[in-house]
């Protein structure tokens, strides 16, 4: 049993929120699409993990990022920007990257501890916990009709949030650290190893053999 309970700041989840939904807002303008589509795939990338992990897993009553207009509205401000400004937002890079890494470890931490907190087992209390972290970017690339970057080979992503909801899992549960404690080891772990695998470019690789070359 996890002690405690870790919430996550709403300055911090609200600013996780608008970097996700830039992300997306920025994805659907260089695919063209017009406002309204902007406006849901950025709205996919900021909540997409919540509405999982509370609609689908969970299922206690209506998702808690639909419970909080501000939610809504920094999506709103997100896709508006994306739409302003365009190449300009690519200067803010490493921001929306640091504040992605620092995300990705808060939320599959508190996916992991709502999941536990609901009465899963460990081993889909950490499903969730990935798909809280993750799961946006999933839903993206399903409604763009695109193979998920997640399952190619490229830099960790989803093995960074799996360690995080595993090292969550270890802390609280293992080491008997409190909920919080556990939560600020994850971000900090999880934020090096994904700041490790951009400066580094670490890879994950094919299990296939290549594929033939065509004639």
């Amino acid at each position: 049993m996890l002690q405690g309970h870790f919430a996550l700041p709403i300055g911090f989840d609200l600013a996780a929120t608008f970097a996700f939904a830039l992300t997306g807002a920025l994805a659907a303008i260089r695919r063209r699409y017009d406002i309204v589509g902007v406006f849901f795939l950025a709205l996919i990338c900021g909540l997409g993990g919540g509405l999982l992990r509370d609609g689908l897993f969970i299922q206690s009553g209506p998702p808690a990022a639909l419970l909080d207009a501000r939610y809504l509205q920094v999506v709103a401000i997100a896709a508006c920007l994306g739409v302003l400004l365009r190449e300009r937002v690519q200067r803010f890079g490493r921001v929306i990257a640091t504040i992605d890494a620092l995300g990705l470890g808060a939320y599959a931490a508190f996916g992991t501890q709502k999941a536990l907190a609901s009465g899963l087992s460990v081993p889909a209390a950490i499903l969730v916990g990935v798909l809280n972290a993750a799961g946006g970017g999933i839903l993206r690339d399903v409604l763009t009709r695109e193979e998920p970057l997640v399952f190619k080979p490229g830099q960790f992503y989803v093995l960074v949030a799996f360690f995080g909801a595993v090292v969550f899992v270890v802390a609280g549960m293992g080491f008997g650290l409190g909920a919080e404690t556990a939560a600020y080891i994850t971000i900090g772990a999880t934020f090096v190893i994904r700041t490790l695998t951009v400066w580094l470019n670490w890879q994950t690789a094919p299990v296939g053999p290549p594929e033939p070359p065509r004639p």
